[in-house]
């Protein structure tokens, strides 16, 4: 039975990877670099490491942490004005809630998280938040999974993972839960080999889901 759901942030619930992406560059403009989308759908969304690898390619005068506290900054002041929700989201949320536990897992860091769901007002929506904070590795090690079992009291098993990247979904399977793809247009062609499912958006996240996943034997 999957009695949790738990849901990456960007780019899965919320529409945030092109303002991550907006937030880097202002972030770079002062030094003189443009980071294109492509370049940073394949060194930031696909694998971890993105504010160190634009730190060696263009020889910054900063180091990835100075450049990460800028962009956090560019970021803060992009959330009011061009965060939404992904497609699906808030129905999905409707339809689920009070069903199953439900519950935000993500590399972002408490702040950044807790002041778009307060934005979009969807922060009653969730037993639990699960942040960079709460976990020693980052996806795809699995230690994010394993947190969001343990703040819940559930078994793994019990515990449905929805992501939209290759690492993300790459961490919940190490972490022995059943896993749903919805990939974005930016991560659709990633790897999703082990994940139960491909959906072409959360709104196809339902009940009938959730029991049918539940009932499938899994090693």
């Amino acid at each position: 039975m999957i009695r949790a759901v738990l849901l990456d942030f960007d780019g899965t619930l919320v529409d945030t990877e092109r303002l991550q992406w907006a937030a880097y560059q202002r972030a770079l403009d002062p030094f003189g670099v443009h980071v294109g989308i492509e370049e940073y759908r394949r060194h930031f969304i696909r694998v971890p490491g993105g504010s160190e690898w634009v730190c060696r390619r263009y020889a910054l005068p900063v180091d990835p942490a100075e450049l990460r506290a800028r962009k956090a900054d560019a970021y803060r002041a992009l959330i009011p004005s061009a965060v939404v929700p992904c497609a699906g989201a808030e129905t999905m949320l409707a339809r689920l809630a009070g069903r199953v536990r439900l519950a935000v897992v993500t590399n972002s860091v408490r702040a950044e998280v807790e002041a778009i769901l307060a934005h979009l007002r969807l922060g009653d929506r969730f037993d639990a938040l699960i942040t960079r904070e709460d976990y020693r590795a980052a996806k795809p090690a699995p230690d994010c999974y394993l947190a969001a079992a343990a703040r819940l009291a559930l078994p793994p098993r019990e515990c449905l993972v929805v992501e939209d990247t290759e690492r993300g979904a790459r961490a919940g399977l190490a972490a022995g839960m059943p896993v749903v793809a919805v990939p974005s247009d930016l991560t659709y062609d990633n790897d999703f080999s082990g994940c139960v499912e491909r959906l072409g958006g959360l709104a196809d996240v339902t009940e009938a889901l959730l029991d049918r996943i539940g009932r499938e034997p899994r090693g």
